[in-house]
């Protein structure tokens, strides 16, 4: 009797709601109800896809076809277990989420919205059973003529060469979407009448080339006399560079573009000069920007070059080596400039990223030593774990202390801070120049790695796991990193202190790197109160 295309294999749905189930235990942030259907919907495709193979191999060597009874009893049984998820395992859920919630000070659930989960879950799933069952449908001929070997070999090129197209479809996809939203600075911002500025009087940078974030960098920040209102320091007018990709076709060619826009600003005359490393979209986040020209009185130079305009998660799935090429090629074009200017007469020269930003300009030396070799300092803020410094001085720590907060070499050159005043808590000298990382044991940007797939992270044991990760939270094959990766989609859902969100150490890690222009601690007290009150933005 030939199977009708809705028929569902036992073994697929057995092991689907299984991991439906342990999709719903707690991770390192809230997930909204949509998120959560859809991780249950993908941990369902997963299951069944892997249930299916077994139950296949099971039935094709023991030559078993149970009766009709038989089959019966396990549907009835397969929608008592989808029952039994949804009421009971459904609840505990919840009171998992709102303890989670209640350490990320988010306030608790008021009502559950069954609805949304449902539709993410089942759109999902049905989505993934059916692209599998297409694939197997595929496979059915060569499995008759040639074998089971030959068969299973064409189903798993098929399903590469399906993985693969529909990828290559999605990232068209997202490239077209975000090329479009990158285009010129929004219509509401207004066109800089500076000469401090990129696309200002005399620049070579034209205004429409900024795209999205980079006109928004250059149109924004505080003026010289919101410093001084601010800080009650005079202040001068901050230097802000930027060179989008319209304005030249190399990254070489933009960061030789933005050097020329350094000098044509004067930027080599100021305190403090900073190589920003955007994100993917070419964002640079208000609190890190605002926060170190507040402090410097407006006596700083801000320089970067966007080097694409698709979100970070794009980036770093489908092109790595863009913000290192893009971080390496503007250090060493402001690098080349500023080490040729006399040493008592140029700028304090920094680097700074944040996520992928981070990234980059890590990347960018081959070691701490170089960084510290040819910069003054380095503020690098919820770094990937994919960077290999970070992974270099992460593994390197002093013994006993916790991957989420490391100390290394007793803090004598590098140290992270998570919360105000982690860095002073340290007894020993930091000797300049200084490197500093702020990270929070919540922040899934730092965390999700490929290996949590398969094997446990040592930030989720006992005497590793921060006070703000839920201790409900366990290693669960597959699973685990499915739910890091929608975490990181919500990292900066949360308040400061949590997740991807630093606007309450932002002021604090300029600080420790570069010092500040003389604040009094009520105006340090104010300023750090102004960047934690800034709306929570993203680069999307």
């Amino acid at each position: 009797m030939t199977r009708r295309w809705w028929h569902l294999d036992p073994g697929g749905v057995l092991i689907g709601l299984a991991l439906v189930a342990l999709s719903l235990t707690p991770s390192l942030l809230p997930r909204p109800a949509i998120l959560q259907g859809v991780l249950a919907g993908v941990a369902f495709g997963l299951g069944y896809m892997v249930g299916a193979l077994v139950w296949w191999i099971i039935r094709s060597s023991l030559g078993w076809r149970p009766t009709a009874r038989v089959r019966r009893a396990f549907w009835w049984g397969m929608l008592a277990l989808a029952a039994f998820i949804i009421i009971v395992i459904g609840l505990v859920a919840v009171g998992w989420q709102n303890e989670v919630r209640a350490l990320v000070e988010v306030s608790p659930l008021d009502a559950v919205a069954v609805g949304a989960f449902l539709a993410g879950a089942l759109v999902t799933a049905v989505l993934l059973v059916v692209i599998g069952r297409g694939v197997r449908r595929m496979s059915a001929h060569p499995v008759r003529l040639a074998g089971p070997a030959i068969g299973l070999l064409t189903a798993t090129v098929a399903v590469a060469a399906g993985v693969l197209a529909l990828g290559m479809v999605v990232v068209a996809a997202i490239d077209a979407i975000y090329a479009d939203r990158n285009g010129a600075p929004d219509a509401a911002l207004v066109e800089p009448s500076s000469e401090f500025r990129s696309a200002g009087p005399q620049s070579a940078v034209e205004w429409q080339g900024l795209g999205r974030h980079g006109g928004t960098f250059i149109a924004g920040g505080p003026t010289a006399a919101q410093i001084s209102e601010q800080t009650g320091v005079d202040a001068l007018e901050p230097i802000r560079v930027y060179v989008g990709l319209a304005h030249a076709e190399t990254v070489v060619e933009r960061a030789e573009l933005a050097v020329a826009e350094l000098r044509r600003t004067g930027a080599f005359e100021r305190e403090l000069l900073v190589v920003a490393t955007t994100t993917g979209s070419g964002w640079l986040e208000d609190q890190g920007v605002d926060s170190v020209e507040y402090l410097h009185a407006g006596d700083t130079a801000i320089v970067a070059v966007q080097y694409a305009y698709t979100p970070s998660w794009v980036s770093f799935l489908f092109d790595q080596d863009a913000p290192i090429g893009a971080a390496q090629a503007t250090f060493e074009a402001v690098y080349a400039e500023w080490s040729s200017l006399p040493a008592d007469d140029r700028p304090r020269l920094v680097t700074y990223g944040l996520s992928l930003g981070a990234h980059g300009g890590q990347e960018t030396f081959a070691d701490v030593d170089e960084l510290r070799e040819r910069t003054d300092g380095a503020l690098f803020v919820g770094s990937p774990a994919s960077s290999t410094m970070w992974r270099e001085l992460q593994a390197a720590r002093d013994a006993g202390t916790p991957a989420w907060q490391p100390v290394l070499d007793g803090g004598a050159e590098v140290r992270w801070m998570s919360q105000p005043g982690d860095t002073e808590r340290l007894p020993g000298p930091w000797a300049e120049p200084r490197v500093l990382y702020l990270q929070h044991a919540t922040d899934p940007i730092t965390w999700l790695t490929p290996e949590l797939l398969w094997s446990p992270p040592e930030w989720l044991e006992p005497e590793q796991r921060g006070a703000d990760v839920s201790p409900s939270m366990r290693w669960i094959p597959v699973v685990t990193g499915l739910q890091v990766t929608i975490d990181m989609l919500m990292g900066q859902s949360v308040p400061a202190r949590h997740g991807h969100n630093f606007g309450d150490v932002m002021v604090d890690g300029w600080r420790d790197v570069t010092g500040d222009a003389g604040l009094t601690p009520a105006a340090l007290d104010a300023l750090r109160a102004e960047i934690a009150s800034y709306a929570i933005t993203d680069e999307d």
